[in-house]
């Protein structure tokens, strides 16, 4: 899963990226996109370690990329802002990180701290990011649909959906709300629009607002909103484990940003995570809700897709109540599945196959 983070520049999306990644944010007007493997964070790994004592802890991981901050207020800022949107179009999921927070020392944007007007430019710009590319698209269809080809009525096809899309994003909404079938989806789905991606926004604030929530009314409702304060994140990423955990306490964190950035991440993308403890390995792998047993078995090696038998199942939340595998055989609580089981979040699976 690879996931953008991308906002309007001084926003603090860069101190977010290194709260995140633990990795130091890429030095002011490099213009270069910056990326960071980030662990998932998973406490069921931790338990399963005491029981299992595995030679090695694999967690689930976010491919994350630090867009350089975007400026709309010139033209020279606008064409570089479009470079850069052209070069996120493959990933999944975009972060939109909207600055909430006071200092002094770092001008704002536009010379405004408003992060509702922020968020409205932001959403106006990627809108305007695919009404181009949609344009583009019509021009060529129309031009393709007069002359006889075997992809004529491909072509027909096409050419009315983009119309469809380039009226969604003159009332200016998102081109997810229009795309409402699997069809429409895969005729369109290798032009990577943007505003057909999931969003996250993450709202930056300072200590002092700390606890405080943020609505946007004209924000669909299930985009999810986080608040953050990047900068506190970032020191307290710095500290060791047990100096972390004291000041969060301290300063009434319950979640780090990590955790909150990826479980938002997760929502959006509709992801679960299952478990595996084979080959003195304890491994967590991230999946799509509704993966099957087979599909989830190629998520680990393609041979044992290939060769898949059976899936010997058993969940996490029973292994933490019975304590050990012995006691759940006993208990009847591991069972096995054909290829068309669903995978359920949290599930301990071994894969039985045969190349």
């Amino acid at each position: 899963m690879k996931a953008a983070l991308v906002g309007l520049m001084q926003s603090g999306k860069s101190t977010l990226f290194s709260a995140v990644s633990g990795k130091d944010p890429a030095p002011i007007g490099s213009g270069s996109i910056e990326e960071a493997i980030v662990p998932v964070p998973d406490q069921r790994l931790d338990y399963l370690e005491q029981i299992y004592k595995p030679e090695k802890t694999t967690p689930a991981t976010i491919d994350c990329l630090d867009v350089p901050g975007f400026n709309f207020a010139d033209e020279h800022g606008r064409k570089n802002a479009h470079k850069l949107m052209e070069k996120i179009r493959t990933v999944d999921l975009l972060v939109w990180v909207i600055r909430a927070y006071e200092d002094p020392s770092v001008p704002p944007y536009r010379n405004r701290v408003d992060p509702a007007t922020d968020l409205q430019e932001l959403k106006t710009e990627f809108l305007l990011a695919d009404l181009e590319l949609v344009t583009t698209r019509i021009e060529k269809l129309e031009k393709q649909v007069k002359k006889p080809s075997d992809t004529q009525a491909k072509d027909k096809a096409e050419l009315e959906l983009q119309k469809k899309l380039q009226q969604t994003i003159e009332q200016e909404k998102p081109l997810s709300s229009a795309v409402n079938t699997e069809s429409e989806l895969s005729i369109i789905k290798s032009l990577n629009f943007l505003t057909l991606k999931p969003i996250v926004v993450a709202v930056n604030i300072g200590e002092e607002k700390l606890g405080e929530e943020f609505s946007f009314p004209h924000l669909d409702e299930n985009i999810p909103v986080i608040e953050i304060s990047a900068k506190l994140e970032r020191e307290i990423s710095l500290l060791d484990k047990e100096s972390r955990a004291e000041f969060m306490a301290d300063m009434g964190i319950k979640e780090s940003a990590l955790s909150k950035f990826v479980n938002s991440c997760y929502s959006a993308l509709g992801l679960i995570s299952f478990l595996t403890t084979t080959s003195g390995e304890l491994r967590a792998w991230a999946i799509k809700k509704g993966t099957t047993a087979r599909e989830a078995a190629g998520k680990v090696h393609s041979d044992i897709q290939r060769g898949f038998i059976r899936a010997e199942v058993f969940s996490f939340e029973d292994l933490e109540k019975y304590g050990d595998e012995k006691t759940l055989r006993s208990e009847g609580k591991i069972r096995l599945e054909g290829k068309d089981y669903i995978v359920k979040d949290g599930d301990i699976i071994n894969f039985r196959f045969n190349v």
